[in-house]
């Protein structure tokens, strides 16, 4: 004869806890956000990944007057770079910027008076497929430790 022995305790602990962890995903949400946070600030970092469009000589020329040469690229006081900040929730995961300019050096664009400068899409804001993979990794991980 065989006996099947199931241990409904152990066995309604478990399935709470899976459920618990579908209902509640704000832990993975916030982990989410910290690898894009982390990212974007890698982008400042290393300029770009790929590198950023340079400096025009005439911006360097400008910079060094001010006192803000040799420097970085999108960083010139550091307040586009300070200013990003991370959000999640139970259904989201979110980086992002209040700063007004933050939308000329993402995409590029005409700027200045009369609109006369044209600055070059500088994306910040942006995942590399190494980042992508790596919130992919943690997602699996999630649904791993559910069951």
């Amino acid at each position: 004869m065989i006996e099947i022995k199931i241990e409904a305790e152990k066995l309604q602990k478990a399935l709470e806890e899976v459920v618990a962890k579908s209902l509640d995903r704000r832990p993975l949400m916030r982990k989410l956000a910290g690898i894009m946070h982390g990212a974007v600030k890698q982008n400042f970092e290393e300029e770009g990944r790929p590198k950023w469009v340079p400096l025009s000589p005439k911006t360097i020329k400008a910079r060094e007057k001010k006192g803000y040469w040799p420097g970085y690229i999108l960083q010139q006081i550091g307040r586009l770079k300070s200013s990003i900040s991370m959000y999640s929730d139970n259904d989201c995961a979110m980086v992002g910027t209040n700063v007004i300019y933050a939308a000329i050096h993402q995409f590029g664009g005409k700027a200045g008076r009369g609109r006369k400068v044209t600055i070059p899409a500088r994306p910040f804001l942006k995942l590399t497929d190494e980042d992508l993979e790596k919130i992919l990794q943690t997602v699996e991980e999630y649904l791993k430790n559910c069951f």
